[in-house]
Order: C-alpha cells, then structure tokens, then sequence
C-alpha cells in the first residue's frame, strides 16, 4: 500500500493544528486524521468516534509500529510543508480552507511496509 496523496487543512489553534486526508493506492482515503500539538512536539492522531459511554474509540488505525511510523512520518512532514507556504496556519474556517488546500507531493517510492 502506497500514499498517493495527502491534503492538509491547517486549523491554527493551540493544540490541533491541522485535519490530514490521505489517499492510499489512488482507491481509498482516510480523512479526518488530527495532527496534534503534544507535550513532546507534534503527533498524528486517527479518526475518533464518540461512544456513547462519553469515551472515544479509533476508527481507523494503523496495525503495526512500522506502518504507524511511515504513515506519521509522511503526514508530519507534509504538515511542516504546508505550514512553512502559511505560517500563520488557517487564517479561515476549514469549509472554506479546504478547497485551495495544497497536496503534498509524496515520495517517489515511498511504500508502506508489507503486512505479514
């Protein structure tokens, strides 16, 4: 499994600073990834549902470290691209933000780790 794509819709708030879609394969998208501002620096953080105990639960998420780590390497570093073309991050709500947002180029041969 390959990204083809990757779309960054920076927020400028304290802690989330951008939304992520990623298109894998050119067939499949995962939208709505947070990137978040941590104690530690940035992080990826997967699509939540909220249950109706009050919780959250993942939606989607990686099933292995190696995975989990090419894909936050690769949205991480796209995020930093589409913060160093605006640095103030969003400047606008996302509805409107969304359609002018960038796609970040994805490296030539940058596949994902195979499952066993």
């Amino acid at each position: 499994m390959k990204i083809t794509e990757i779309r960054i819709h920076l927020m400028g708030e304290e802690r989330l600073k951008a939304f992520a879609s990623v298109t894998f394969d050119d067939s499949f998208v995962v939208r709505n990834m947070k990137i978040i501002e941590g104690t530690k620096g940035v992080f990826l953080g997967m699509p939540t549902r909220k249950m109706s105990d009050g919780s959250y639960k993942d939606m989607v998420h990686p099933i292995n470290q190696e995975f989990r780590k090419y894909l936050e390497d690769n949205i991480i570093k796209a995020y930093q691209e589409e913060l160093a073309k605006n640095p103030q991050g969003a400047t606008q709500p996302v509805a409107e933000a969304a359609p002018v947002a960038e796609t970040a180029p994805v490296a030539e041969n940058a596949e994902a780790p195979k499952a066993e």
